[in-house]
């Protein structure tokens, strides 16, 4: 949409593959494949958009792709934890009547954006985690999959490196310890998406944090942090250091200047983003509003990030 414009678009749709640092040496393959995998997330969105379908179809398809990547930091090639596994967090969340549905600290499913849907339409719960989830996926007929199917050699490499660099700094002494290591999150996808019908919707997953405890719950999965949806309003999904999300509510902040203040999209996103930034989390979020503007503010290094709308080509940023 032009900017200034008041006409609301048909359709539009955002994505992300995480914020963090710029990776130095990274392959000239792995670029590539983290480019192909936005666009075909984008593409699958853009799919279930231009032919009417509903946003919240359109950003669980998109996230459905880069959850089968195996160069993101979601579902197959997640970031692994403390144990060596991949420990999975995700939500859907529909901007009508704020339906949503989660799940959290979940192995063995290979689209957990799918059984976060699950629950979603099931109704009864919004969000379930660890061995509950997982009983409630084998009871609606997921395949479950080997903690192999999830590891890549690039992942195991980073775990090393991040175990190698915290035994380091715990014999340094005092104020070097674990704790002391920064956090470079990166890789948590994520889709927000406005149709035809004015009905928006957002979805985030990731692996989390590499090294994280077992069982440490990230932003994604918690509604009103990480991940958030309001028809008229707009559709939020964060990436970058989740503790910072959750401590300030940031999706739904995001809202809630746009519902109570006035502000447009992209000064409700930047506020957001630099209340974090100043209180020391870094990370980046994006949103759509009702009438299709996007918004796409980040404060980390980078942030991997794709939109598209009916009045706007493709753009797709590695």
């Amino acid at each position: 949409m032009m900017p200034g414009s008041n006409a609301p678009v048909r359709w539009a749709l955002a994505i992300h593959g995480g914020a963090g640092t710029r990776p130095r040496r990274l392959p000239a393959e792995d670029v590539r494949a983290i480019g192909d995998a936005l666009k075909s997330a984008l593409d699958a969105g853009i799919q279930v958009l231009k032919a009417g379908g509903r946003a919240l179809d359109a950003v669980q398809g998109a996230v459905r792709v880069m959850e089968a990547s195996g160069v993101l930091n979601a579902g197959r090639g997640s970031v692994l934890n403390h144990e060596g596994f991949a420990e999975l967090d995700a939500a859907l969340m529909d901007g009508r009547g704020r339906r949503a549905g989660a799940v959290a600290a979940i192995r063995h499913i290979a689209h957990p954006i799918d059984l976060a849907r699950a629950i979603l339409e099931h109704g009864r719960h919004v969000l379930l985690a660890g061995e509950g989830a997982k009983q409630f996926a084998v009871e609606h007929g997921f395949a479950l999959e080997r903690d192999e199917y999830f590891v890549t050699p690039r992942r195991l490499a980073e775990l090393e490196r991040v175990r190698a660099a915290r035994g380091s700094a715990s014999g340094q002494g005092s104020g070097s310890g674990p704790d002391s290591i920064p956090w470079h999150p990166a890789g948590t996808v994520g889709a927000v998406a406005l149709d035809a019908q004015g009905e928006l919707a957002a979805a985030t997953s990731t692996g989390g944090l590499t090294d994280k405890h077992a069982g440490r719950v990230g932003d994604s999965p918690i509604i009103g942090a990480g991940t958030f949806a309001e028809n008229g309003v707009c559709a939020v999904s964060g990436t970058g250091a989740g503790e910072y999300f959750m401590r300030f509510t940031a999706a739904s902040e995001v809202a809630a200047r746009l519902k109570l203040q006035g502000l447009n999209l992209e000064d409700a996103g930047r506020e957001v983003i630099a209340m974090m930034k100043a209180a020391g989390g870094e990370g980046g979020l994006i949103a759509v509003d009702a009438r299709g503007h996007i918004a796409m503010p980040f404060s980390s290094a980078a942030m991997l990030r794709a939109s598209a709308s009916a009045d706007r080509e493709a753009e797709i940023i590695v």
